[in-house]
């Protein structure tokens, strides 16, 4: 394989990586849709980096052959522990914290970055600096107010000194009716005054503001962030 090869196919190289970063925000709104954590810029991050590591896998060592085309060198082994390596780093950065999972898409973004990396370092630099275009593209569109990509808001409802029967699943209702989901429900009883305090960790996927969710309580309410 020749120079004249790699820059003639450059076009092709290029809509790979857009194809694969199209497919990962289709596959990315389903799970969004769906409130799963991995939602649309990480699969499109990783789908676009896998695109990428694949090109350089392919195409990036072809100045390792000999003159008869005979392969002299195996790059690519080195690639392939690099991009496995990765993983640990990107591992550590992934965490769980009151049911919520953060991290996700840092540590996508690393594994793609590491990508960038092996593509300059072969000496693809055309094909690293679209992939770069390309990551940083979406994620300034996806960061923005489209409701197609909007991520949704992730709250802690706190409902005090409850004494109702039937409360959690009746609250949990009238959340859902109003586009917010439940996660995860937390209740601490006070057995001195028979009631207790709800902490229901949610997910609000629409419009709603905190002042009207505090009004569809009649009991004293208060709306914090989950972090």
């Amino acid at each position: 394989m020749t120079q004249e090869f790699f820059v003639s196919n450059n076009g092709e190289f290029f809509l790979r990586m857009i194809v694969a970063c199209l497919c990962g925000i289709a596959i990315g709104i389903e799970r969004k849709n769906r409130a799963k954590e991995a939602g649309i810029r990480t699969h499109c991050i990783v789908a676009c980096a896998s695109a990428l590591m694949m090109i350089v896998s392919k195409y990036g060592f072809f100045d390792l052959a000999s003159i008869d085309g005979t392969r002299i060198a195996d790059g690519s082994r080195i690639a392939s522990q690099v991009v496995s390596g990765i993983g640990f780093l990107g591992a550590g950065i992934i965490f769980v914290q009151k049911q919520t999972v953060k991290g996700l898409t840092t540590a996508a973004g690393i594994w793609a970055t590491s990508g960038i990396g092996l593509a300059l370092g072969a000496g693809m630099y055309s094909i690293g600096i679209v992939a770069t275009a390309i990551i940083l593209v979406m994620q300034y569109t996806l960061h923005s107010n489209i409701k197609l990509f909007r991520m949704p808001k992730v709250r802690v409802i706190i409902i005090q000194d409850v004494s109702e029967k039937g409360f959690q699943r009746s609250a949990t209702n009238m959340l859902k009716s109003h586009e917010i989901f439940v996660t995860n429900v937390s209740i601490k009883k006070k057995p001195e005054t028979n009631t207790a305090d709800y902490f229901f960790y949610v997910e609000i996927h629409s419009e709603i503001s905190e002042e009207e969710i505090l009004d569809l309580f009649s009991y004293k309410c208060s709306v914090k962030s989950s972090e």
